[in-house]
């Protein structure tokens, strides 16, 4: 028996797993419909979607959730799983994905021209679709412009006791410690980590917002953050969130050498996908001006498309800067190293 309809409203809630998707039998209906996992939890997405499905009549049904569930999720559903695409954020968890077997390769002359080699899979099993940098921000008070410049400035004794970060076992600190083990090599990555870990002024503790937060309080000089919970302060209606930003800093790393370590949101169409012409076309609409344009101005992330300007006054506030050109790829292969390096040297 073929289910015609999809109870959206139950399938924006992982736990509930009872969701149902439309499916198809022909090749024509196929085109018509798109099942999207997806972890990104960002209500303007919404437009995204909507924009896509008015310009291909290709309609989508989502289930939300965290992004191991997600994958757990799909491996559990093996050849019988309905999902379409996997959308989550940083390269550490698409390789994750990567490594079950989950992504089956896409090629596209329009993802390989638009997308940077840096920001996709060699092999075209994903791709990410817009960036955010690994930024060190500062207390203006405290720290005087130009004190610190690089990644490897944290590991200096003078910040004893002044910087804040969020965990190291978080996906987002184990990637930059995979691009610090891909430039550095594993040795002096991990004589960095642990002289970062001698420098915190407090357990890693909450998210990157919190960090910043505690920068502003007064609670550490210095912070690690991805620079789009930077830049949601900064357009924040909270007069209290606005305040933050201003007491703060930003430096973009290592602009003098290899550049600042970026990450992505990012996509692949999974093995078994039941829709596999309209997930094609899903992705390629992602890497459109319009989709690229949203999502700078719905999250504050940059576009991964050169050419691409969006309307972001406080993004563009940033400033243009050198990104690390090195293959997210490679960060995600890292990352079970950078754990075991985080483990063996006290950085919880």
């Amino acid at each position: 028996m073929i289910v015609r309809h999809f109870f959206g409203s139950i399938a924006r809630t992982l736990s509930l797993g009872l969701a149902v998707f439309a499916l198809s039998g022909g090749a024509g209906a196929q085109d018509q419909v798109l099942n999207l996992y997806s972890s990104r939890h960002y209500q303007t997405d919404e437009t995204l979607y909507e924009n896509f499905t008015r310009q291909t009549g290709i309609r989508i049904n989502r289930v939300e959730g965290g992004e191991d569930a997600l994958i757990e999720r799909i491996r559990n559903e093996g050849d019988k799983s309905p999902a379409d695409v996997l959308i989550t954020v940083d390269a550490g968890r698409l390789w994750r994905a990567e490594q079950y077997g989950l992504f089956q390769p896409v090629k596209s002359a329009s993802l390989e021209t638009r997308i940077p080699a840096a920001f996709r899979n060699p092999d075209g099993l994903w791709f990410g679709f817009s960036s955010r940098a690994r930024i060190i921000a500062y207390s203006k008070e405290r720290v005087k412009p130009g004190e610190i410049a690089n990644y490897e400035d944290l590991a200096d004794p003078r910040w004893k006791g002044r910087i804040c970060t969020r965990s190291s076992g978080h996906v987002y600190n184990l990637s930059l410690i995979g691009s610090l083990v891909a430039h550095l090599g594993e040795q002096k990555a991990e004589a960095w980590v642990k002289a970062v870990a001698a420098n915190l002024a407090r357990p890693p503790q909450g998210g990157d917002t919190d960090q910043l937060k505690a920068v502003a309080a007064g609670q550490c000089d210095l912070a690690i953050s991805n620079s789009y919970y930077y830049v949601r302060l900064m357009k924040s209606a909270k007069p209290d969130d606005r305040r933050v930003a201003e007491a703060v800093g930003v430096v973009l790393p290592n602009q003098g050498g290899r550049g600042t370590h970026v990450n992505v949101s990012g996509a692949g169409v999974l093995k078994h996908a039941p829709h596999r012409s309209a997930a094609v076309r899903f992705l390629e609409y992602l890497a459109s001006d319009e989709a690229q344009i949203y999502f700078a101005n719905g999250n504050n992330e940059w576009p991964v498309v050169a050419t691409v300007k969006p309307d972001n006054r406080e993004l563009a506030s940033l400033g243009k800067f050198k990104t690390d050109s090195l293959n997210l790829a490679t960060v995600g292969r890292n990352q079970p190293l950078a754990q075991k390096i985080a483990d063996r040297s006290g950085f919880k």
